[in-house]
């Protein structure tokens, strides 16, 4: 009987799918070291993984009998791919269905940040709310505003939608630009990268993470903002340089920033932490039920095609 190993329980939609095999799930609720990973699905001929597990070359050659790795994720900057393709593993995603879910958070993100919600909910918290006062916390209009999407993909687009709901005007920088038809249907309009962060005064980041985007947002970038711009990330932590955004926020050179993701993640600095300007979320970009229910699905029937020796609805090598 085919192996599959789970290296953390997924919704039981998609397990339920997966029982007809000999289905290995980790029943722990903490992530498996590479040692743990490589015993844990020794054997295996397919493992599901999360964005946290690290397969790289050394992994993928130890586990002989792989014939594929379904990410229960978009993103697959964890695996090494090149290793994967040559050792003819076939590696799949889950594209496409968390696009709503983490537009939603986008701008989740956009209001917290914007409207000081977190800090208003701490500081009612601490038993400092006296009374309504002219001046209290007091954030910034989203209407006429201008929002700069980095990386006009489903999830750019999508938070286009939500933005325009709000009043706000959109510019956007992508690697290839979008065709005049759909600039027209969306409303939105191309800036460079450099002109975008001036002319923002909200910047959302939603391109994968490459050799080219890692720090894409760096401290020379960040210093062509507004002071009194925000800056959301919901892609993935390393796309900005997370020292040089410390900084910035400890000084009060950008108004705020809204992070769903980190660049060592699930490790956070402490330095970052202890602003009061930041709002941080433990990378909830999909996490509500039914995405992650059909994410689940997603990632069973990826493997169960390749097991059965046919193409895997999302496949990415």
């Amino acid at each position: 009987m085919q192996k599959i190993s789970v290296t953390y329980k997924l919704p039981e939609e998609g397990l339920r799918l997966l029982r007809r095999y000999d289905l290995k799930v980790n029943a722990e609720d903490r992530f498996l070291s590479k040692p743990e990973l490589i015993d844990f699905a020794y054997n295996a001929d397919a493992l599901i993984t999360l964005l946290s597990d690290q397969i790289d070359r050394e992994v993928i050659e130890r586990l002989e009998n792989l014939k594929v790795i379904a990410n229960y994720a978009v993103g697959f900057n964890n695996i090494d791919i090149v290793a994967a393709k040559e050792r003819g593993v076939v590696v799949t995603n889950t594209p496409g269905v968390l696009t709503e879910a983490t537009a939603d958070l986008t701008m989740a993100l956009i209001l917290a940040t914007t409207r000081r919600l977190v800090e208003g909910d701490r500081f009612v918290r601490r038993g400092l709310f006296d009374g309504w006062k002219p001046e209290l916390l007091l954030g910034v209009s989203l209407k006429d505003r201008v929002l700069g999407i980095i990386g006009l993909g489903r999830i750019g687009k999508a938070v286009v939608q939500r933005a325009k709901a709000f009043g706000m005007k959109v510019v956007y920088h992508n690697r290839m630009p979008a065709s005049k038809k759909e600039e027209k249907a969306l409303s939105v309009e191309y800036k460079s990268l450099e002109d975008l962060l001036k002319l923002s005064d909200v910047v959302s980041v939603h391109v994968p993470l490459t050799k080219e985007t890692r720090h894409l947002i760096g401290s020379s970038r960040l210093k062509l903002m507004k002071p009194t711009g925000v800056l959301i990330n919901t892609s993935r932590g390393a796309v900005i340089d997370e020292q040089a955004l410390i900084q910035f926020l400890r000084e009060r050179r950008i108004f705020a920033a809204g992070l769903d993701v980190f660049e060592n993640e699930p490790e956070i600095p402490y330095a970052l932490r202890e602003l009061d300007n930041v709002v941080l979320l433990p990378h909830l970009g999909s996490a509500t039920r039914e995405t992650r229910m059909e994410m689940a699905l997603m990632v069973a029937r990826n493997v169960i095609a390749v097991l059965n020796g046919k193409r895997p609805p999302n496949r990415v090598v």
